[in-house]
């Protein structure tokens, strides 16, 4: 790599870019833009089910997950209700809850992980919706099923459990739940899903949600008409598809998210245990995170600053191609050398 180039390691999008059989699908979808899309995302709707063993009539999609959390916070919360989510979650979550006039409540976090019994604290008859990020963005920590089933089994029971399960293709843990068959268990458990990760189409922005089909039917009473455009539809579908694109992206994240953790534990910097696609660094203090972030940014490399998550002395670097993984560790070791 040189100085000229740019490498962008902040959204945590895929650096496999996208699969053949997506982009193919995309170049057949484009032929015919006066036609409005399938309202009711009807054949990639079916792709998932048959993809994920799913009844269709349980499959929301949305222009990206962050479309279906706000539908959830529009139709299950509102004025004098409550939204939990815990101290590092997803910023949506609170934005979702303030949008549909709802209160965003905040659990406590232990070693940067949702603390079940701390949600629980903070739940009341207010509570109608608990937002889970699981893995979360961007801690990277998970709560495992049995935690999650606790939850379940102690929340408010009009309190609706969402899982959000973006990075869930990633994860390979025994005690790790995408929220699927808590779904099937509970009535009042919802997860969602995105293409924006490993199956590479973040411009396209496509996501999904399981639920029951009470929920379902809910939700699709203020979804809005032709959310999901033809081209989106038709790639998602085609991303599917390619089990062997998927397998590869899993490989290699396996061997370059432990790799960065590990260059960077060398030169002191404190990694914060997860999964995920990318790596939640600590630095000394706010100031020379700043300073690093600063220092990458002049060597082209953007990563993400964590101010807004309350983690102003974190950063937040999406594992790269093998190439950009080595340089960035090039130039953060530099930059402890000189600061």
């Amino acid at each position: 790599m040189d100085n000229k180039s740019v490498i962008k390691l902040s959204s945590n999008e895929t650096p496999l870019g996208t699969s053949n059989k997506a982009l193919e699908a995309i170049k057949n979808s484009a032929s015919n833009p006066a036609r409005y899309p399938d309202g009711s995302a009807q054949q990639l709707r079916e792709a998932i089910a048959k993809f994920h063993n799913l009844n269709i009539e349980n499959i929301i999609c949305g222009n990206g997950s962050d479309e279906i959390l706000s539908i959830f916070a529009n139709c299950f919360a509102g004025p004098g209700d409550e939204i939990v989510y815990s101290q590092h979650g997803f910023l949506v979550y609170p934005i979702a809850a303030k949008a549909a006039g709802a209160t965003p409540i905040v659990a406590a976090e232990k070693n940067y992980k949702a603390d079940v019994r701390e949600i629980l604290k903070v739940c009341s008859n207010k509570t109608k919706i608990c937002f889970i990020a699981n893995p979360n963005n961007p801690t990277g920590t998970y709560l495992t099923r049995q935690e999650l089933i606790i939850l379940r089994k102690e929340l408010p029971q009009n309190c609706l459990l969402v899982i959000d399960s973006a990075y869930a293709e990633y994860v390979e843990r025994e005690d790790y739940t995408n929220g699927i068959d808590l779904v099937t268990k509970y009535n009042n458990v919802a997860c969602t899903r995105t293409f924006s990760k490993i199956y590479g189409l973040a411009a396209l922005r496509i996501g999904w949600a399981y639920a029951s089909q009470e929920v379902i039917g809910l939700l699709n009473r203020i979804r809005l008409p032709f959310n999901i455009n033809t081209i989106a539809q038709h790639a998602a579908v085609a991303a599917l598809q390619d089990r062997e694109f998927i397998a590869n992206a899993v490989r290699h994240n396996n061997k370059w998210k432990p790799f960065l953790e590990n260059e960077l534990k060398k030169i002191q910097i404190e990694i914060v245990p997860g999964v995920g696609n990318f790596v939640l660094a600590k630095f000394k203090n706010i100031e020379h995170a700043n300073a690093c972030y600063a220092y990458l940014e002049n060597n082209n490399i953007f990563v993400r600053k964590l101010a807004e998550y309350g983690l102003p002395d974190f950063l937040r670097i999406t594992v790269g191609l093998e190439k950009e993984n080595v340089f960035i560790c090039k130039i953060i070791n530099e930059f402890i050398k000189k600061y």
